[in-house]
């Protein structure tokens, strides 16, 4: 086997391109994890925790991501898991469509392509997702990482907001078969759309002979050595920590909305767009703020990921409050505090991910990523789990709605306060200056 001549970094049209594959993912995403579980859940009266379950099982498949980033390390080509894995996350997205169709009439038969489904989503995600980032991290520049992690996650949030918005649109009237066919568009769109855009960005390398590359590293080994790095290994337990925290909430802001503030559904849902708002604002601030300001890139985004920890666990804290206060707090200021903090440690974390994905030299770019990808994947299904799990017992012990909810995002507020924590041993901006300070 031969080396391959380095490419040049992407220009910001490439990065840009990149961020069309993650709208990609996103309008699918959404389609299981949002859509049909209000439709499972309205529109076939079933149990919510039926789509909870999914979900959570489509996070547990993608604790896999190492497993396809080392793939698509050793294939020595990221565009081919990229396009095989959209291929599966859109039959996946088909499939799990069709399955709710059948679950007034056939509920085993429905459970059963469900559950296989999600796996096909949880898998065609972390392929694709895992190489894409991989992809990102090896041909993007230092300098623009920061606003390249910030372009690809507002290209996602945004193609989120748009398939719902136009799915929505077209769902009216419903009926099982305007489901299947606007759940059809959607994949079969999102397919088509990330292999235009994928298409041609990554080239092909020309060989070097005279540049030998020993045999391909076998899954097990890798995975064993760069866990054995310690900052490799500290970052995976702060983007598990902080995940955790962040997805800990999802589920519980908008009852919280409800029981405490009295808000009306449609009150509840113009909150979470509040949220958002704030989370996009946080990640433009990043993206431009990293990449204008000045000072190394390493260093930046560490200063931003421990500004936005803190930043999240105050307005955490200050939801605690709100809790016990009720009515008078200014809960839409708060909420939108809470996104905005959010957006600013999550792509700062992300930008972190494709400065540190190079450790160690070329060719593990995609099973480091794959194991922060994993370290995601289980605390996003944990968070939202454990949230809800826990206002319900609280409200159980305490025999009211407020201090149990005041307990949790207090528990919040101390996660991120940790992760913050844990984030001021990273250090970017030099590899063996990172190697001693973790060991410290």
């Amino acid at each position: 086997m031969t080396g391959t001549v380095p490419l040049p970094p992407l220009t910001w049209a490439g990065i840009a391109r990149l961020g069309l594959v993650q709208s990609a993912i996103g309008a699918v995403v959404m389609l299981a994890s949002s859509l049909l579980n209000r439709i499972m859940v309205v529109e076939y009266a079933q149990a919510a925790t039926l789509p909870a379950g999914l979900v959570a099982f489509h996070y547990a498949v993608q604790l896999s991501r190492p497993k396809w980033g080392h793939g698509s390390d050793i294939g020595w080509r990221r565009t081919p898991w990229i396009i095989g894995g959209m291929a599966v996350l859109a039959a996946g997205g088909v499939l799990a469509t069709w399955a709710t169709t059948l679950l007034n009439a056939s509920f085993g038969l429905a459970l059963g392509l469900s559950v296989l489904a999600y796996a096909m989503i949880g898998a065609g995600v972390g392929a694709s997702g895992t190489s894409l980032l991989a992809l990102l991290a090896t041909r993007t520049a230092p300098a623009r990482r920061p606003a390249a992690a910030s372009l690809t996650w507002i290209m996602m949030i945004l193609g989120i907001v748009v398939t719902a918005g136009v799915a929505g649109k077209l769902l009216d009237p419903f009926s099982p078969a305007r489901l299947l066919q606007v759940a059809m568009g959607v994949a079969g769109g999102a397919f088509l759309l990330a292999c235009l855009a994928v298409l041609g960005v990554e080239g092909k390398a020309a060989p070097v002979a005279e540049t030998p590359v020993g045999p391909p590293v076998a899954f097990a080994e890798a995975l064993r050595g760069i866990w054995d790095d310690p900052v490799t290994r500290l970052f995976s337990i702060f983007v598990f920590v902080s995940m955790l925290a962040y997805a800990t909430q999802d589920l519980i802001l908008e009852p919280f909305s409800g029981l405490i503030f009295r808000l009306t559904p449609g009150q509840s849902t113009s909150l979470s767009g509040v949220q958002h708002q704030g989370v996009l604002l946080g990640m433009i601030l990043v993206g431009v703020g990293g990449h204008g300001f000045g000072g190394r890139a390493g260093l930046k985004l560490k200063r931003w990921i421990i500004g936005g920890c803190i930043g999240s666990a105050a307005a955490l804290a200050a939801l605690a409050m709100a809790a016990t206060v009720g009515p008078g707090w200014p809960l839409a200021p708060t909420v939108f505090m809470l996104g905005f903090a959010n957006g600013v440690f999550a792509v700062a974390a992300i930008g972190s991910m494709l400065d540190l994905a190079g450790r160690g030299g070329a060719g593990h770019e995609g099973i480091r990523m794959g194991l922060w990808g994993a370290a995601q994947a289980s605390a996003f299904g944990l968070g939202g789990f454990f949230g809800a799990s826990a206002v319900d017992a609280g409200r159980h012990a305490f025999g009211a709605d407020a201090p149990a909810f005041e307990l949790v995002f207090a528990i919040e507020a101390m996660m991120f306060l940790g992760a913050a924590v844990i984030a001021t041993r990273l250090n970017a901006d030099n590899k063996s200056d990172i190697s001693r300070e973790a060991i410290a």
